[in-house]
Parts: C-alpha cells; structure tokens; sequence
C-alpha cells in the first residue's frame, strides 16, 4: 500500500503556483470594484444637469474636484502594475510546466512508440556507449536510459509502467508544499519564527483591535454613540424644543469635537474670526453656561450654522469648516427623528414620562430643509430660486399677484407670471423657469384597512389599522402643461337662455358629486323624494293672490301644485302596483326570495374572492419589496449654498396634531423615483368613536412642498370572542354514527383475522 510523503520545494517551482493564484485573488476583485468608472459618463451627467444645477455649490465643487484629483489616475496605475505581476508570475509558471509531464520511457530512449524489443536493446546499447560513467558519460541520465530499458523489456516492470506509470511500481502519494525549502531550514528558523510572530501576535491583533473600537463607537448609520445619548437626553428633558434650542443641541454632537472626530479642527484663527461672526448674527446665546453648549466646538458649529442659514460669507480659513458641519446637519437631524421617535414608543408603552411633542420633530424635519437651502426659517420658499433676492419679494406679495409659495408662482399664467418676474431678464426667467420646472411635485394617494381580517373596511377598537399610501412623482413641468392646456370652453354656452341655466342649476343640484360615494348621492335622493311626498298642500286662491301681488311670478304657485299632484299620483300608481304585486301565490313568493337569495349569496362568494385576491397580490407585494434593494439615488436636489450633492428624501408619517403626538413612526422614504408604495401600521384607539388623523409628507430638502391629508378613522366595538363557534358542536347523532362505523369496522378486522387463521 503507498504510503505518503510530504515534501517541501527546493527548486521553487510549486512556489509561484501559489503566487500567482494569491496575485490573481487580488488583481481581478480589485479591478472590479476599484477601477474608475467612465469618467466620460460622469462628464456627461454633470453636462446635463449644468443647465438647471449650473449655479449650485455642489456642482461647482464637483466639477473642481474633478478636474484637480489625481486619485482615478494612482488607481489606474497600481491596478496595471498588479497585472503585469500576474501576466509575469503566469509566463512563468507556463514555462515549468515540461517539468511535470507524465514518465514514458519511450522518449527517454528516444524511440517510436511501440518499438520492437531488438530496436529497444540495440538503442541502450548504443546510449550505453555514449552516456556510461565509465565512458565519461552524465551518470544521472545513463540511469533513466537503463531504468526506460528495464521498463520496456522485463515484463514486471512494463507491467507497473502500463498500471502505476512507474516501472518501480506503486510509490508514496507525494504532497508538494508550495514553500521554498529554505524556509523551514534550521538556520533561518529565528528569522522566519520573528516574522510569523510579528506578523500575527503584533500587527493582526492591532489592525483588529484598531477597527473594533473605532466601530463601535458608531452606530448603524454611521453616528457616535455618545452623540445619540446627548440627543436622547436633550429630547427628554426637554420635550417641546423650539428651533433655537433644537439648534443648540445640535451643533452640541460630538461629531464636531475634535477629540471624538479627526475631521473637525479648531484653527489659531477662530478666535477672531468666531467673535466677529457672532456679532454679526446678534443674540445666539453666547453666555449660557449649560454644557456643552458653553464648549469652544460646539459654539464654533452654532456660529457657523447660523451663518450659513443667514446665508453670510466667511472667510476662506473657516468656511471648509461651515462645509464640514453642514455636511455633517442632515444626518445627525435624522438621527434626532429616530431619537424622538424611541422617545415616543417607550411612552407609549411604558409610561411615566412625556413624550417629545410633535413639533419637536417637526422642527427636526424643517431644520432639514433650511440647512439643505441655506434659508432661515421666517424666510419665503421663493427665495430657494435663483436671482430671487430679497427686495425682489415685493413684486410678488403685491395686492395684484399675492404670490407667497412655489404653488402660487406655478399657478399664474405665463403672462402675468412674466409680467410679475419683469426684474429679470430673458437669460435668467428661463433659468428660473428651468429650475421651477424640476421641483417635484407629489400627488399622495391614501387606503385605510385591518389586514387579515374577515371585513377588512371595519375598524374595531385595538385592531392594527394598515394605511398605504401611494406617492406618485412628477416634474413640476408637467403642471405647467396642465395649467396651459386648462382653458376655459364657454361660446355656445354663453348664449344659452336663462331657463336652460336655470333648469341645469337644478339638474345639478340632485346630480351626485365627483367626490361624492353613490350610496351618498342615492340617499340624497331618497331624502328630497321624501321632501317632496311630505310637502304641504297649496295655499287656497286668495293666499296665492296675495303672494302675487307681494311680487312673485304669477303662474309658479300653479305649476308647483300641478307638479306635486302628479308626484303624488305617481306614488300612489306605484303604491298601487305594489299592492298588486303581494297579492301573487306563495309559491311565487319563495322562489323569488330563493333567487334573490342565490344572487346575494354569488355577490358575497365574488366580493370574498376579489377581497383574497387582493389579500395575495399585497402580500407578494411586500415579499418582493422585502427581496429588492432600490438604489437610495433619486432625483438631485436643487441647493444653492449646500456643499455635496443631495437627493430627493422624504418623510412619510399619521400624527394626530389636535393631542400633538405621533400616531405612526415617520417611514424615511428614500427610493421615490416615480411611485412608491408604502405602508404606515398603528393600532387603532382602545375606544369607540370617531378621530381625526392626518398622513403628512414632509420633504428633508425642499421648503414649501410638504403635504397634509385628512384622515378620519370611525372606530366600531370589536366584536366578542366566540366560546362555541357553529362549526365546532357535532350533533349526538353524528357522534354515536361515528362511533357504530368504529365498532363495525373493529367487528370486520377481527373476522378477517379469524379467517386467516
């Protein structure tokens, strides 16, 4: 039996097997992932955003920064060099593959395959001649020459040739260790021993320990740990925050300490710059004393916060600063949100504290949006526009326009709309158009239903209420084409007498609204029937005189009393029909209520199989939404003074704002491209009655376009828990049934068992 025989490389061939497949795991991952994009791409997406993004702080600076980094540069070329170390390190080990092939004595001896045995013996007496060590010949050749003739001519060792490939036959399994051979020599051995020990006893546990804490002093969106507490605590000390403190707290993060964040630095030079900022901007607190509002950072980030919201200039030292921290705002606003939401379910559930209010995290959300455009919070929404400037405002609040949002300026007509913005000139209206045009506008569509219930319409107390909302996207040029293609198509109308108008008035009245149910308009119907069966009687002759004369048209009373009398002879007509009617046989009788019973019974079986049915497309719905990783990259948003590129984010949740708390947590909608389905679960409240909710939609970038719809919730008794259910009582019957089919079918077994026998 061959045994096995492990044997370092002494020639270093096996070695740089290993080497290059070590090489190649390297270089073909890396160049997937490190190799820089098309930079040509990237040049043309930012072409075609300069028209509408040209003046954004963003877009400037990432056109700078593509123009001066050399990083896509050094990356292209290690990536080469480590290609060219692979294709090197594969030439080579291409060129040691002769050494391996398979042992064939006829090439050692130089002979055709499957030469007689007379050539065989004639050829090694010829080689034998030539290459014997006595005749000066290489010794180690002339023993492959006499070996191969062994192989070919004795019949032991041509038949381990043609078994084992060996003619010695079977040898040891030979495990080749892709090692030089001097590393396990015992003169290097305290070298190779400092290395492994230096390698995985020092540097390994460093880089481990190094990444380990450095992690988990952060959170899972990238926020320190010691900065979600100061929130926290803030939150709830202080649950109803106005902006002036929401800001404070902010600015307080440790994100901006340098000694918990490397990227924050303080400058010789803030002490005179910061003062002078701070007189600048008026009261921001400067002598509260409350850590660490009172700290040198956290008092530098307020300042330059403020300053940014004042849209002020700083100087050239300070303002990488203002874009650190303003970079920084969005994220550490969100973690409030998160924060503040915490808060609130641990009230809920627990108790024995206040929750933040709703406007606290309100206030987080909107402190968003004027970071994102540099705007303070009593500023117009009109002023997130280029070439808008403050004296500018006065032509659009005037008593002729009394234009004070986005809305109002996309509602006017072109020509007044450029008769409003006269202060602009050609290049620049067109601009602001452009940039009006790719605001998004949100239409929000909302469903309220109990999933996983028998009647999913009915709201009962404690019941766990699913509302989807349907956000739908679009350009806000496409409301512009709406507005233009919305004209007014009177003519023939205009010239219509006033008792076709007049009857029309009328029809409209008893027609149902667009916006109105058609169980609603047919109520509505009844009741003025009802209205009219219960009219009085006309006044006698005299009565109607007198209102004649008192100026009311003549003929009106007349045509009134005619009308009701046929109204009347009607009903009766049908009265009369009815009676009729029940005078039928009671066989008739039955079988109309057997009919109407099986119609009812086909409507009920057809509304539960659309009700499951639309149970299991939600279902696969949320399944594939579970699957799926949308890309948070969503439309670019337009920010004057914002120092990165941002994109389109939103806030999606109900909150009852008579009690100002938080019904549903808010749902961070960061995939809306065109429609986004999303699904906002609360239970409903422990008591009967009827509530008024609200489902907001508050953008993160944006001032002016957040949303608010009505949401009314009727809630019902739940109904009472069944003890015995119809489906579960067997009658006695059935049972003693069951237990006689028992007893026969025991009787049968034991008979078919005594015939066997």
């Amino acid at each position: 039996m061959a045994g096995q025989q492990f044997q370092y490389d002494d020639s270093g061939n096996t070695f740089f097997y290993f080497l290059t497949s070590f090489v190649g795991l390297i270089v073909i991952p890396a160049t997937y992932y490190l190799w820089p994009r098309d930079q040509n791409a990237e040049q043309l997406r930012l072409k075609s955003l300069r028209k509408v993004h040209g003046r954004c702080l963003w877009y400037r600076l990432r056109l700078m920064k593509s123009q001066q980094s050399i990083i896509p540069t050094l990356k292209k070329a290690g990536l080469l060099f480590g290609w060219a170390v692979f294709l090197l390190l594969a030439y080579k080990v291409s060129k040691l593959d002769r050494e391996y092939q398979e042992y064939n004595p006829y090439e050692v001896l130089g002979l055709d395959q499957g030469a007689s045995v007379s050539e065989i013996k004639k050829q090694y007496r010829l080689l034998s001649l030539k290459f014997h060590p006595d005749k000066g010949g290489d010794e180690d050749l002339f023993m492959r020459i006499a070996k191969a003739h062994s192989a070919l001519t004795n019949d032991e060792s041509r038949q381990n040739w043609e078994t084992y490939g060996n003619p010695d036959g079977p040898r040891a399994t030979s495990f080749g260790i892709a090692l030089p051979a001097w590393i396990v020599d015992s003169k290097n051995s305290m070298l190779v021993l400092l290395v492994y020990g230096l390698a995985f006893m020092v540097i390994l546990p460093v880089v481990v320990g190094t990444w380990w804490y450095r992690s988990i002093r952060y959170s899972g969106d990238q926020i320190l740990i010691n900065t979600t507490q100061l929130f926290m605590h803030f939150m709830y000390k202080t649950p109803n925050m106005n902006m002036k403190r929401l800001s404070m707290v902010l600015t307080a993060a440790f994100e901006f300490d340098p000694r918990s964040n490397k990227e924050a630095t303080i400058r010789p030079t803030d002490n005179i710059q910061v003062p002078q900022l701070i007189r600048e901007l008026g009261n921001i607190n400067v002598k509260k004393k409350e850590p660490p509002f009172c700290y040198p950072y956290s008092l530098k980030a307020r300042v330059l916060v403020l300053a940014h919201l004042a849209r002020m200039e700083v100087s050239d030292d300070i303002e990488e600063d203002q874009r650190f921290v303003v970079r920084k705002s969005p994220a550490l606003l969100q973690e409030m949100v998160n924060v503040g939401c915490q808060l609130t379910m641990m009230a809920n559930s627990r108790g024995g504290f206040h929750a933040p209010r709703l406007v606290s995290i309100e206030n987080c959300m909107k402190l968003t949006q004027m970071i994102v455009q540099g705007l303070q919070e009593s500023k117009s929404p009109l002023l997130q526009l280029p070439h808008f400037e403050e004296e500018h405002l006065r032509y659009c609040v005037s008593k002729k326009y009394k234009v004070r949002s986005l809305q109002d300026l996309v509602s006017l007509k072109d020509s007044d709309r450029r008769s409003m913005l006269r202060f602009l000139g050609e290049e620049k209206y067109d601009e602001v158009m452009a940039v009006l045009a790719s605001f998004p506008s949100i239409t929000m569509d909302t469903k309220l239903q109990v999933l996983d219930d028998e009647d999913s319409n009915n709201i009962t107390a404690g019941s766990i209420v699913t509302v989807t909302v349907t956000l739908t996207r679009k350009r806000m040029a496409e409301v512009f084409e709406k507005e233009q293609n919305v004209t007014p198509c009177l003519g023939v109308g205009e010239e219509a007498s006033t008792e076709d108008a007049a009857t029309q008035g009328d029809a409209s009245k008893t027609k149902a609204k667009v916006w109105q149910n058609k169980t609603k308009a047919a109520k509505k119907t009844k009741q003025s029937k009802k209205k009219k069966l219960t009219k009085k009687k006309p006044l006698p002759l005299p009565a109607a005189k007198a209102k004649q004369a008192n100026g009311s048209a003549p003929g009106s009373e007349v045509v009134a009393v005619a009308k009701e009398e046929e109204e009347d002879g009607s009903d009766k007509g049908s009265e009369s029909e009815e009676g009729e009617g029940n005078k039928d046989s009671p066989s008739e009788r039955d079988e109309e209520s057997d009919k109407q019973s099986d119609t009812e019974q086909d409507e009920i079986a057809g509304d539960d199989e659309e009700e499951w049915e639309a149970l299991q497309q939600s279902i696969q719905r949320r399944e594939r939404a579970l699957l799926e990783t949308k890309s948070k990259v969503t439309h670019p948003v337009y920010s004057l003074y914002y120092p990165e590129e941002k994109h389109e984010w939103w806030w999606l949740y109900i909150a009852d704002r008579k009690d100002q708390t938080l019904v549903s947590m808010p749902y961070h909608v960061c995939t809306l491209k065109d429609t986004e389905e999303v699904e906002l679960k609360f239970p409903a409240p422990s008591k009967t009655g009827n509530y008024q909710y609200s489902v907001v939609l508050r953008s993160d970038s944006y001032l002016g376009l957040d949303q608010i719809r009505p949401l009314k919730l009727e809630v019902h008794e739940a109904k009472a828990v069944l003890d015995n259910h119809p489906q579960w009582d067997i009658p006695e019957t059935e049972e003693e049934d069951e237990e006689q089919e028992d007893s026969d079918g025991i009787e049968e077994s034991e008979e078919e068992d005594e015939d066997n026998d």
